[in-house]
């Protein structure tokens, strides 16, 4: 096992499409895969009897669904040794698998501890060409399994994308030096400064990162690290609150346990956008650009970044042509439409985010309503080729904005 890489989390996995008889009801009952033998390279040949196995559901946008149940990985001909083996995978009724439909992508992960994760994700959406991406399985694949090993020659690097979706469906990536508190704790004393003075540390603590020489490797860079830093200084919070415990004078406080446990999901879903808006701004200025933030625009709109600023906006006299403007959202989900209401005057508007693989259906949408989808160029390679023509990096977006603001681009700077 390597750190850093997916074999930390998978020894392997087998993936396909799955077929009327394996989800329709009213076809079968059967409740099994046909234990193949890409299935018998996943899971060996010895019986499994009531192998834990958590099984997860993930649609288009924020629909998921997982469940924690057992399965049976077993002979059906292990009473009749003089005929040939045949194996069956067998699970039990769950909200899960009763959600499944045709066509769906099934995957079956075996995880290191020989628990297993059979993850199932609707045709079509966004999650399903991120899940393809990360384990390497074919975009065309069929209704057979196909297995992949992970470990040796055969490993994929958990960046920034991978861990993206890592923690889509549930896994929290480790971080090794998890217990290293001691400048976080000097400077803020165990307390969450405001997200500007955090992402601004976060950048302190990274030397050698130039914007102007690479805006795309920069901005990856602060995003991750300040994400390293706020899972450090969130554990060491949570664990003291953990520590204090929920309990209230007629015994367990659940309602302020429940209360705890949201503020935490609130404080991590607010935190990633609010960073990524500091560090592209940090770019943007490292990079001359003149922009606005949050100016408002028609009906009180205010668009994340404006370009050049809102009095250039309003100034009727000003060129539309040399108007941009950019959204931020970490994640796009069904979010992305919003962005199109808020600058009339700019025909063509630019999005920028984090998210990997969206669905080409979605960038359709997008393309047709004249929306512009800018992420770093190293998150580039998780989507289709004939979309990858249409993304804009970082670096191509600043390049735009400066040509557009009479400044020669960072190519001819460099």
């Amino acid at each position: 096992m390597k750190r850093g890489f997916l074999s930390e989390y998978f020894d392997g996995v087998v993936a396909k499409r799955l077929r009327a008889v394996e989800t329709d009801p009213g076809s079968s009952n059967q409740h099994e895969f046909n234990g193949v033998r890409a299935l018998k390279q996943l899971l060996g040949e010895e019986r499994l009897t009531d192998c834990p196995a958590r099984f997860v559901w993930l649609g288009e946008e924020n629909e998921g669904l997982a469940e924690n149940s057992i399965v049976t990985w077993y002979d059906a001909r292990e009473g009749h040794p003089t005929r040939s083996a045949e194996y069956r995978l067998y699970f039990r009724s769950n909200p899960v698998m009763d959600l499944s439909g045709e066509g769906d992508l099934l995957i079956v992960a075996k995880r290191p501890a020989g628990d297993l994760m059979i993850i199932v994700v609707a045709a079509g959406s966004t999650v399903e060409n991120q899940m393809l991406w990360l384990f390497g399985v074919p975009v065309q694949i069929g209704t057979g399994f196909e297995y992949r090993q992970f470990g040796k020659d055969q490993d994929t690097e958990v960046d920034f994308a991978a861990r993206f979706i890592l923690e889509e469906i549930g896994i929290e990536i480790e971080d090794p030096e998890a217990g290293k508190l001691d400048n976080l704790l000097e400077r803020f004393g165990g307390e969450f400064p405001t997200t500007a003075v955090f992402s601004a540390f976060a950048r302190q603590t990274l030397q050698n990162i130039e914007p102007r020489n690479d805006p795309d490797a920069a901005l990856l860079a602060w995003i991750e690290r300040e994400e390293q830093l706020f899972r450090r200084l969130e554990r060491h919070v949570v664990e003291d609150r953990l520590q204090e415990g929920f309990a209230g004078p007629e015994g367990a406080d659940v309602s302020g346990f429940m209360n705890f446990s949201l503020s935490v999901q609130n404080r991590r879903k607010s935190r990633a956008g609010h960073a990524l808006e500091n560090h592209i701004a940090e770019v943007l200025t490292q990079c001359d650009v003149n922009y606005e933030r949050q100016a408002v625009t028609e009906n009180k709109s205010k668009p994340d970044f404006l370009f050049p600023g809102m009095a250039e906006y309003h100034d009727s006299a000003y060129s539309s042509a040399k108007l941009s403007m950019l959204g931020v959202k970490s994640t796009c989900k069904d979010r992305w439409r919003q962005v199109l209401s808020e600058a009339a005057r700019i025909r063509e508007k630019h999005l920028f985010t984090l998210e990997p693989g969206i669905s080409e259906n979605q960038t359709a949408e997008m393309q047709a309503n004249s929306l512009r989808l800018v992420l770093p160029k190293g998150l580039h390679g998780t989507y289709r080729d004939n979309q990858q023509e249409w993304l804009m990096d970082l670096e191509g977006f600043v390049n735009l904005v400066r040509s557009q603001q009479g400044n020669a681009s960072l190519q001819v700077l460099l």
